[in-house]
């Protein structure tokens, strides 16, 4: 079957026009629908919830470096966790009573195994759990990942999701 020498010239510009457009327009919608949800992972919060056994530390450690290389100060809202990265914000939860506390993760432990988390005594305090020495928590942290200036990525709190 022959086309007629005015349908060739007629519809070669207008076909090859149309698949230009489809194979740009749909190449770069995809690369656009990629970056967005690209962009999406890389900024949403990356929470995290435990439930468990705390314990709390003091006066044995004042003044001793911690392992973020702090200098420990009993009084301070700060923590000892296996895990979570050096500087997270978490909130402790006495299971028991109700009572919040925020604290920094500046140190590693618990060393007993069946402990989730280490409160400096001023945590232990608020929370109302000093005297027992223990009590069931619940600790919630929420941080974003973000590029750093060699593109890394770095965990940084909520609040600086906006600077």
């Amino acid at each position: 079957m022959s086309f007629h020498p005015w349908y060739s010239e007629f519809f070669r510009p207008l076909l090859l026009g149309c698949v230009l457009v489809a194979v740009t327009g749909c190449s770069s919608d995809q690369t656009s629908r990629q970056d967005d949800r690209k962009a999406n992972v890389e900024s949403a919060p990356n929470v995290h919830k435990e439930v468990g056994e705390a314990s709390w530390y003091g006066p044995g450690f004042q003044g001793k470096e911690t392992s973020s290389g702090e200098t420990f100060d009993q009084k301070k809202m700060t923590a000892a966790h296996p895990t979570l990265p050096m500087g997270t914000k978490a909130t402790v939860t006495n299971l028991d009573n109700g009572n919040k506390v925020e604290v920094i993760i500046n140190d590693r432990g618990p060393d007993a195994d069946n402990r989730v988390i280490d409160l400096s005594g001023g945590a232990a305090n608020k929370l109302d759990m000093k005297e027992d020495g223990t009590a069931r928590v619940k600790i919630e942290t929420k941080t974003a990942v973000k590029k750093g200036a060699k593109g890394e990525p770095t965990l940084i709190a909520p609040e600086q999701l906006n600077d």
